[in-house]
């Protein structure tokens, strides 16, 4: 017997003469240099170089000056760092006979995103909400149309679209633009807060329906502060999507009410005078400035709210 337990603790991976000894138990502790780690860690290691090395030459060329930059070598540290180019690039780049920079295109940008962010996330919880609770004739197909809409490719419906808006009136406006971005992120978003309030226990539901709580009272005072994470799913997702498009802002806009992305292509692309590759580096750092900001501030709360409400329903 004592030699079938002294067996079967060397297969758990456990010391025979510490188990005997009244000494500690489990299983060894695993080295940490071993093939796995060397390879897991290893393609971390380049993926991580992948991404960070066209970030780390944007960021040392945009502190350089011009005549540092045609000695060519883009990977050495700046000798001398300057902010001229960033400055230049908010406020006196050229895009044909503006040279306004970045600055104007920031607050378009800002008066766009803002509202049709506030708005479809509103119209797309409550449409959730309605669909995974409050079930009514032709909810399934409605849900389905909204499945639908949420992957036809935005390219068929531009020109509907501006006759649209050329026939209300808004062609060209930043008013326009808002409607257009609030309609196209709403599917989507349906669907992310559909899943995720069908996620949540059901009974909640059902005790304030008994206790008399009708639609809005079950949605502001339940439903809305338990949905934190999906609400920071849906703020990110419409953040990024409406200040990183560029079609939608050179289609449905004229010049003075472009948003920052076509304004960087036009400053990046001009080609008016010396192509300044350290204003384009910081001009595009600006750009990408907000996402970014976006992403660090509530990445945690982002994982959450993907995984609590795209597997489900």
């Amino acid at each position: 017997m004592a030699n079938i337990s002294t067996l079967n603790t060397v297969a758990a991976g456990v010391d025979p003469v510490s188990s005997q000894l009244g000494g500690p138990r489990g299983r060894k502790p695993r080295k940490r240099i071993s093939r796995r780690n060397i390879i897991l860690y290893g393609s971390l290691f380049v993926a991580a170089l992948y991404y960070l090395l066209p970030l780390y030459v944007m960021i040392v060329t945009s502190l350089k000056g011009m005549p540092e930059i045609r000695m060519g070598n883009i990977f050495a540290p700046p000798m001398e760092i300057t902010f001229e180019p960033w400055v230049k690039a908010w406020s006196n780049a050229c895009t044909g006979l503006n040279c306004d920079g970045l600055s104007r295109g920031f607050w378009n940008s800002v008066r766009i995103m803002i509202p049709s962010t506030f708005v479809s996330i509103l119209i797309a919880s409550v449409s959730g909400y309605a669909l995974a609770n409050w079930k009514f004739k032709g909810s399934e197909f409605f849900f389905s149309i909204l499945i639908i809409g949420a992957f036809i490719p935005y390219q068929v419906m531009i020109y509907p679209i501006v006759i649209v808006l050329r026939e209300l009136g808004v062609y060209g406006t930043l008013t326009g633009l808002i409607i257009v971005h609030t309609i196209f992120g709403m599917p989507i978003l349906t669907l992310l807060f559909r899943n995720y309030f069908a996620g949540l226990p059901e009974e909640l539901f059902k005790a304030a329906r008994i206790d008399g709580a009708n639609f809005w009272q079950i949605y502001f005072r339940i439903m809305a502060p338990m949905s934190l994470p999906i609400f920071v799913v849906a703020m990110i997702l419409q953040v990024t999507g409406i200040w990183n498009d560029f079609l939608f802002g050179v289609v449905f806009t004229r010049p003075e009410y472009y948003p920052m992305t076509v304004q960087l292509n036009n400053i990046v692309n001009s080609v008016q005078g010396v192509k300044e590759y350290n204003v384009n580096m910081a001009a595009t750092l600006l750009t990408g400035a907000v996402p970014l900001f976006v992403y660090f501030v509530s990445g945690r709360l982002f994982v959450r709210g993907i995984a609590a409400g795209a597997v489900k329903g």
